[in-house]
């Protein structure tokens, strides 16, 4: 059965630390890659999780502060030195491709693929991508910078079909397609098979929201409703709150009440600051709140 997975590839703050890298993730749905962020040390992570970069097609930058897209270039040089040639669709704010494009065309030469750049508006709610298998939209963010979080929603799935009822009726495989879609079946003798019987209902389809950096923000709430699991930014504790507010980050408590509000699944905390040598002050701060709620970290895979 295909998993929506988020890999955790960096959930630090703004000043490297040994413990952690720089923001990154990487969505895997159906073989396919889509990163969001791309922090300093990317793509070390990208190859200590054993992720394949020819699968990476679409990345989703949430605003252009470093610890966010620092990697993008190195990233892009090291795919230009593998002979990629595929497309790179990169998506961010609008002053991203006059960041970057200058960057690569001093350091990446002779380029052996387009990188293409998609402008968003991050004070929007507007889907930005579609594909077969997703759709993602943005989520405006409270911060210092334009900035957007992401939701990344599965497409819904076919039903599945009873293996055992097919044989048993002798249903031709070419009348498959019409039974996932809904259809029941008729035999020789003109008995109808009801579509009930003939399949089961998919795993609801799979949706994550990404919500870093911010500060805190009930507007949200509604876009990020339900979701299976909200990655929300928790850089400070409530014991930091004056420093939360000055520079638009967002407390492990904040965070809870926002995932509690939204009737989440599931909250993982990330974005954490270099000041605590041990997340765990976090990690209970907002299980007070929300006890369903765990630490991001490098390496870790969530199932949504």
């Amino acid at each position: 059965m295909e998993r929506f997975e988020v890999n955790i590839l960096g959930c630090g703050s703004a000043l490297p630390t040994t413990r952690h890298f720089l923001s990154s993730q990487v969505i895997r749905l159906h073989e396919k890659l889509y990163m969001i962020d791309c922090g300093e040390g990317t793509q070390l992570q990208f190859r200590a999780m054993k992720l394949r970069f020819q699968r990476l097609n679409h990345i989703f930058i949430s605003h252009l502060h470093g610890d966010h897209c620092f990697g993008l270039p190195g990233l892009i040089s090291t795919l230009n030195l593998l002979g990629r040639t595929a497309d790179l669709h990169v998506y961010a704010q609008p002053d991203a491709k006059n960041v970057f494009q200058p960057l690569m065309q001093y350091f990446c030469k002779g380029m052996t693929y387009s990188v293409i750049f998609h402008d968003f508006n991050p004070a929007a709610n507007e889907i930005i991508f579609e594909d077969r298998s997703l759709t993602v939209s943005t989520i405006p963010l409270k911060h210092r910078v334009p900035s957007a979080g992401f939701l990344l929603e599965e497409k819904p799935k076919s039903p599945h079909i009873i293996r055992e009822m097919i044989d048993f009726h002798r249903i031709p495989i070419s009348q498959i397609p019409a039974i996932k879609g809904g259809a029941d079946f008729s035999t020789a003798d003109g008995v109808l098979i009801p579509n009930r019987l003939l399949t089961k209902p998919a795993v609801p389809p799979a949706r994550y929201a990404y919500c870093s950096d911010t500060a805190y923000s009930e507007k949200i709430i509604p876009i990020i409703e339900g979701v299976d699991v909200l990655y929300h930014e928790a850089t400070f504790s409530n014991a930091d709150l004056a420093r939360a507010k000055e520079t638009c980050h967002s407390s492990a408590q904040q965070a809870a009440m926002i995932a509690k509000a939204a009737r989440v699944n599931q909250l993982v905390l990330g974005h954490f600051s270099a000041r605590y040598p041990d997340e765990t002050v976090l990690l209970n701060e907002a299980r007070t709140v929300f006890p369903n709620t765990v630490l991001a970290n490098e390496g870790k895979v969530i199932i949504a």
